[in-house]
């Protein structure tokens, strides 16, 4: 009868977790691409407003992160920078962009042209791409319509102010009128009286 050595089971799982661990150290150096998540995709904001761009991203490298805005008024690189490098900020965008290790972009005081579609292009150094695009809408704030509301409610205002002090001098002169029809019934009565008293 043979017998199997002692430890050699114990033996072959150590030798299993060491290439195990030796195939996943290996696996993480070899270039896997990148992953890019957008959680907005959709933006709605108002002229003078500050917006967040939102992404985050993942790779096993150095990515290389581009931002991009494309308008009725066409294509504009906004800003590109590697990981832990000095942002490259376009001229038109120099003191409106903050920019984040996780490759999002904050735009400030966004005007009508910064409505459009902002597309964010993410590089590892082996060369794999992840895309993402955000889409901006900006609306103006109808200072016009807002006048016009403000002058319609301070003019319904006043015409109900002028209603109740005609309602109530109605009232008043009503009241005296009554006062006055009153007395002069009690007069002409009193009158009556003394006549048939002179008649009799």
């Amino acid at each position: 009868l043979m017998r199997p050595l002692r430890g050699s089971r114990g033996r072959g799982v150590v030798v299993g977790t060491v290439t195990l661990c030796l195939a996943a150290g290996w696996a993480l150096q070899t270039p896997g691409g990148v992953s890019l998540v957008v959680p907005q995709p959709n933006i709605n904001a108002t002229v003078a407003q500050n917006i967040l761009l939102s992404v985050e991203y993942s790779c096993r490298g150095v990515a290389t992160v581009e931002w991009k805005h494309v308008s009725s008024w066409g294509t504009t690189n906004i800003v590109e920078w590697r990981s832990g490098n000095y942002a490259n900020i376009s001229t038109v965008y120099k003191d409106r962009v903050t920019t984040f290790e996780n490759g999002s972009i904050q735009l400030r005081n966004v005007g009508m042209r910064d409505a459009g579609y902002y597309f964010v292009t993410v590089t590892e150094e082996h060369g794999t791409n992840a895309y993402g695009t955000i889409i901006v809408n900006v609306y103006e704030i109808i200072y016009e319509d807002l006048h016009f509301v403000a002058v319609l409610f301070a003019f319904l205002a006043a015409v109900s102010a002028i209603l109740i002090c005609f309602m109530w001098l109605c009232n008043k002169s009503l009241h005296l009128f009554q006062k006055k029809t009153t007395h002069k019934l009690t007069a002409s009565t009193t009158e009556e009286i003394e006549l048939e008293t002179i008649e009799c």
